[in-house]
């Protein structure tokens, strides 16, 4: 079980290269801005495959996919919590990453329409935001949920 509040790991980033707003202009019920994607095709997921060297038939054969139980091929859960990842970069510089725990929720289908949300539910000492994460698609489904912990 993670702890609600995790120690800050020092960071040589200074305050004026932090575009976003200061820890305490930030406030707990905040919300990321929302990074809505298009909707996942085949071509994503055979760049994904390729990119990151999962080349799981599932994910990229239907033949294969339909013959282990699926109605077709379905985009990779790395994939999905790579847009998490972007989510969080989109707010604040990568270092300031300090640890991103998620579950994986639902299979993510070919052209679904993913959204990926934040929202700001805790501050603690040393300057560490805890933010809920979620990606849905279209539909409201979640994909993954999880929580994410930053330096601020």
């Amino acid at each position: 079980m993670l702890p609600t509040c995790v120690p800050s790991s020092s960071s040589d980033m200074d305050e004026a290269s932090f575009p976003g707003p200061g820890f305490d202009a930030i406030h707990v019920g905040q919300q990321l801005p929302p990074l809505e994607l298009p909707a996942i095709t085949r071509t994503t997921l055979a760049v994904y495959a390729g990119a990151s060297g999962d080349h799981n038939p599932n994910h990229i054969d239907s033949d294969a996919a339909r013959a282990a139980g699926h109605e077709d091929v379905f985009a990779h859960g790395m994939l999905v919590m790579a847009y998490l990842g972007r989510l969080l970069t989109n707010w604040v510089p990568q270092e300031r990453i300090r640890k991103i725990d998620v579950r994986f929720m639902s299979v993510t289908h070919v052209r679904d329409c993913l959204v990926c949300t934040g929202e700001v539910i805790e501050k603690c000492d040393g300057n560490i935001l805890v933010v809920h994460l979620k990606v849905h698609d279209q539909d409201g489904d979640v994909k993954v949920a999880g929580k994410a912990w930053l330096s601020m």
